[in-house]
């Protein structure tokens, strides 16, 4: 069905999704000047951080440090990945408002990401929801792999959807729909996003598309006309997953914003400002960024 909302909001994850595969450590005021561009950009709702273990990702070490940092930055919703027990205490003492869980739609996935099997992942994950929500937080939900999953191949759409529909029953707001390793096509992926949507509402729905084959607009194109009106991006396309081999970067956020404002659709973002945002963290990372918005 098509609805063409006329406003999609953007969660901006570079911060996060963005830096977590850079080899070369990115120094934390980088960090904090990337989310102040974003949200003078127009950016709401960010990504900052994850309290994962540094061994295993240490881009993000610093993360309770750009969280302080970033606090008190007017209008920013301020988002970090938590996966456990652990993470979510010290994203208590960093007061942070807003965590998400992660688990994967496959097993093999869920076993290289989380150590863990299916299960035993959603339950710490839903364990981690409880606590969240009764100390206040707000919990965001994402289904890794909901397409395509670099050990197992193409995904059992059932999967992503029941996955998504046991995230919302734990108390998640909303839940983000990924294409982890950025190989869906239209055709793989509405035959989870029309259901979702159907099931569960648009506003309770969001699509992360990776571009490693470039159809990351086209998937974005085809869920905001089967009614998805929010989206995952990262400044100048960056990203990859430790996890996922070949995996590239998200959808750019100057893209997604240049095509919905071709379409007449608001998204809040300023273009130059993006562009400018880009810029800065580019010259830290000191490689040219996939934006053709310089």
């Amino acid at each position: 069905m098509t609805r063409h909302a006329k406003h999609v909001r953007i969660v901006e994850v570079s911060p996060r999704d963005g830096l977590q595969n850079e080899a070369a450590v990115i120094p934390t005021d980088a960090k904090v000047d990337l989310v102040r561009n974003l949200v003078a950009a127009g950016a709401r709702e960010v990504e900052v951080g994850s309290f994962v273990a540094p061994k295993w990702v240490p881009q993000m070490a610093s993360t309770a440090d750009v969280v302080s940092a970033v606090k008190d930055i007017p209008g920013l919703e301020g988002i970090v990945l938590v996966p456990n027990m652990k993470g979510l205490e010290r994203a208590i003492e960093a007061k942070v408002k807003r965590i998400a869980v992660f688990p994967a739609a496959t097993e093999a996935f869920s076993q290289r990401n989380l150590n863990a099997s299916m299960a035993d992942s959603f339950s710490r994950f839903a364990e981690v929801a409880r606590a969240a929500l009764d100390a206040g937080l707000k919990v965001r939900g994402y289904v890794s792999v909901a397409f395509h999953c670099p050990f197992e191949g193409w995904v059992d759409p059932d999967a992503a959807i029941g996955l998504t529909s046991r995230l919302l029953d734990a108390g998640c707001y909303e839940v983000s729909i990924c294409d982890t390793t950025g190989r869906a096509t239209p055709g793989h992926v509405l035959p989870v996003i029309e259901p979702v949507v159907a099931q569960h509402g648009s506003e309770r729905i969001v699509a992360h598309y990776h571009d490693t084959f470039d159809q990351g607009l086209a998937n974005a194109l085809w869920s905001w006309n089967a009614g998805v009106t929010a989206f995952d991006a990262s400044a100048g396309g960056l990203g990859g997953c430790p996890y996922s081999p070949g995996a590239t970067g998200n959808i750019a956020t100057e893209s997604l914003v240049h095509m919905f404002d071709g379409l007449g659709v608001e998204t809040g973002f300023d273009l130059e400002k993006l562009a400018s945002a880009t810029r800065g963290i580019e010259s830290c990372l000191g490689r040219p960024l996939k934006s053709a918005f310089k």
